[in-house]
């Protein structure tokens, strides 16, 4: 049952941030500061309205891709054939199966013969012949021949149904609430220490709780990184629709959170790495005929319709055929004599049999040699499937020659892997095709190491480059088992068979011939052919992770050195130098105009991601101390030399935070020297408004007394200086502690 919109909105009030806003909230209703109190609540509505309408526009993308057509099956009622929808299929139901439909439940053959496409649900990129007594699965396309079935199983007990179940019930943790999780612990367990010291000291100085309590308020509400949680989403909003353009649709924003982080690939073969067409890639006559006749004796034994992909393949290579013979008679592919034939007449009006089929199969009907069985083996060694070519007239039957089909990878499939390696992501192929075919196509790709067997999960994670012969459970298993050895697993797929995986994945991603169940397990969808957008993503993710990253170091930066100078302030004048509605507008402002950093330019990284948070906190610790000792000075000069009154040092107090919050956002944004790249439109317009407002409190007095001109001035040229002091603090941390 999908979740209310109130239940949804309720989920976003209930997380550590909210909670430390709701907190707030009650204490200025306790003091009875409404005015406050209503602000504050804004900001808690204002987090939960951010999260809810980028969550919406991805259910809505999912609520479309889920949308699929009705399938409809024509099934025996009452002695009679009549048209149904395929869900009120029952088992013992008697369907037929035509070309080109879709297999509407697992059923049996009872009757005729079929060559059906089961390649997005088991991953094989041939086509199966199934005849009388054979099974099929719900999803597979008819692409030859009629037959009859009774159905075995309908709904969630097909293969597809269970599945779907494995979707459904597969998730894996991410790492952006753990991020954010850890972050307000740190901050919690800090700056409640200060607070605590601060709120001890107080008292110890005599002062009544009415005057401790506005004191302890201002210092908690200092301590809330308060846009912390909507920042996490909008960052990833925006590189999904970054990502739009390029044609990756993003259909859970939890999905490039992690795009950044994966250090693993697996990918399914078949239509991703495979264009999931076959093709004749070599054709070896035997003495007496030549390739273009050995091509033209394969085309008059295939069929000349249909969608039997072999026989498409050898008509395409073979190309319009010579008038020197007339096909008399046609068999088409046979599953008990696992071989095609046609009786043709020559120019000179002898008649001839021409068998196709497998090399095993007309070898023993034509008696193959010694060198015509190696070429066989070296054939199917690289990959290949191999069919073998025969004619047989009143002198016998003799090979003709041998055929090899492939499956081709894509075109820029290769270069992906590459691409992949040089930013620390490695691929694993996982497939449901033979160990030597995957083998063969890996080695085309640059995929280098071990080809492993089904169950080799463990394996897989430190050797295995290669996974063949994998069933949907196998996939599933496979990516879990990765996940607990701690990898971040990116799964890229197609079929229904790789939904499971695609849902437990760190990143999901469908291709865009993807079925609809694929893509709507998948956290990220290709709109557009090729693989191109799996780069995107990783990239655009590291992107957006760098500016999460910055945002959340300046909230550590901000929140650590304005409780300290809050603390330090009472110490060193024996009054509160911030009120808590400046405490407020600090937020309201502040907070929210440096969320343009999820719109700063970035540089994606070269490896994967990781969340440091401790280390990011150390960093954090060390520039918001240069930060403080700036602050303290400003404060201590603005009491002692220029002896400003009460009311005027509260106002030297706010406006120092905003000049060295602007000061510290352009000391952290790049992760080399502070001039290496241009700050963002948006960031510049942020900074000017931040200013500006900071500005126009301090010269009006509007929350307290004002600042002489001369004052803020020299205040804004020292913040300027600062710049520079905390980007050299920063970048000794970084460097130290290995945090970029």
């Amino acid at each position: 049952m999908r979740d209310s919109l109130a239940k949804r909105a309720l989920a976003k009030l209930w997380a550590p941030v909210p909670w430390m806003l709701e907190a707030a909230v009650v204490l200025q209703l306790a003091l009875g500061k409404f005015v406050e109190a209503a602000i504050i609540a804004a900001l808690v509505a204002f987090n939960a309205a951010v999260a809810l309408a980028q969550e919406g526009r991805a259910r809505t993308a999912l609520a479309a891709l889920k949308s699929r057509l009705a399938l409809n099956a024509t099934v025996r009622r009452d002695g009679a054939w009549c048209t149904l929808p395929a869900k009120e299929l029952v088992p013992g139901d008697r369907v037929k199966l035509s070309l080109g439909a879709v297999v509407p439940a697992d059923v049996q053959l009872v009757a005729g013969a079929v060559l059906v496409d089961q390649s997005m649900l088991t991953g094989e990129s041939l086509p199966v012949e199934a005849g009388a007594g054979a099974s099929t699965w719900a999803g597979a396309l008819v692409r030859r021949g009629e037959a009859e079935a009774l159905v075995t199983a309908t709904g969630a007990r097909t293969r597809f149904g269970r599945s779907a179940e494995l979707v459904r019930s597969a998730h894996a943790q991410g790492s952006q609430q753990q991020a954010v999780l850890r972050v307000v612990r740190n901050l919690a367990l800090f700056n409640g220490t200060v607070i605590a010291l601060l709120a001890a000291h107080a008292w110890g100085q005599g002062l009544p709780l009415r005057a401790i309590e506005p004191l302890v308020l201002t210092a908690l509400l200092a301590s809330i990184p308060v846009s912390l949680p909507a920042t996490f989403t909008m960052a990833a909003a925006l590189a999904a629709h970054v990502l739009a353009d390029r044609g990756v649709l993003a259909t859970r924003l939890s999905a490039l959170d992690e795009a950044g982080s994966i250090d693993l690939l697996c990918s399914d073969k078949t239509g991703t790495l495979t264009r999931n067409e076959l093709r004749v890639v070599a054709a070896r006559p035997c003495a007496g005929f030549d390739e273009a006749g050995l091509l033209a004796l394969a085309a008059l034994a295939s069929s000349d319709a249909g969608a039997d992909p072999v026989d498409a393949a050898i008509r395409a290579a073979a190309g319009p055929l010579p008038p020197l013979a007339r096909r008399l008679a046609y068999q088409p592919f046979d599953p008990a004599t696992k071989r095609a034939e046609a009786r043709v007449q020559g120019a000179d009006g002898r008649e001839q049999r021409i068998m196709k089929g497998a090399f095993a199969v007309i070898a023993d009907a034509a008696g193959a040699d010694g060198a015509q069985r190696r070429e066989a083996d070296a054939l199917e060694a690289q990959g290949h499937r191999v069919l073998a070519v025969a004619v047989a007239d009143d002198a016998g039957a003799r090979i003709a020659g041998l055929l090899a089909l492939s499956d081709p990878p894509r075109d820029d499939a290769a270069a992906l892997i590459r691409h992949l390696g040089e930013r620390g992501v490695r691929v694993m192929m996982v497939t449901g095709d033979a160990p030597t075919t995957a083998a063969a196509v890996a080695r085309t790709l640059g995929i280098r190491g071990e080809v492993c067997a089904p169950g080799a999960h463990a394996a897989a994670g430190a050797d295995c480059a290669v996974l063949a012969g994998v069933l949907p459970q196998d996939k599933y298993e496979l990516v879990r088992a990765l996940q607990q050895a701690g990898h971040k697993v990116g799964m890229c797929g197609d079929g229904a068979n790789d939904a499971p995986a695609l849902r437990q994945a760190h990143m999901g991603i469908a291709v865009a011939q993807a079925t609809d169940v694929a893509k709507a397990a998948a956290g990220l969808v290709l709109t557009t052919p090729g693989l191109a957008g799996v780069v995107d993503a990783i990239e655009e993710g590291r992107r957006a992770f760098r500016r999460v990253q910055t945002y959340t170091l300046n909230s550590i930066i901000k929140k650590v050195a304005t409780v300290l100078f809050i603390a330090a302030g009472f110490v060193l004048t024996g009054q509160p130098i911030l009120t808590p509605l400046q405490m407020i507008v600090l937020l309201v402002v502040g907070d929210l105009l440096s969320m343009a950093l999820t719109t700063d330019r970035a540089t994606p990284a070269r490896r994967p991601n990781v969340w440091r948070i401790g280390r990011l906190t150390a960093v954090g610790v060390v520039v918001g101390l240069g930060q403080l000792a700036f602050a303290v000075g400003v404060l201590a000069i603005g009491a002692f030399r220029l002896q400003l009154s009460p009311g005027a040092l509260t106002t030297l107090a706010f406006l120092t935070l905003v000049f060295a919050g602007q000061a510290t956002i352009y000391a952290i944004r790049v992760r080399g020297r502070l001039w290496e790249a241009a700050p963002g439109g948006w960031l510049v317009a942020a900074t000017i408004a931040d200013l500006g407002i900071g500005i126009a409190v301090a010269l009006s007095g509007v929350l307290s007394a004002p600042l002489p001109g001369s004052v803020v001035a020299a205040l804004l040229a020292a913040s300027v200086a600062l710049v520079f002091v905390l980007d050299g603090l920063r970048r000794a941390a970084f460097a130290r502690l290995a945090v970029a």
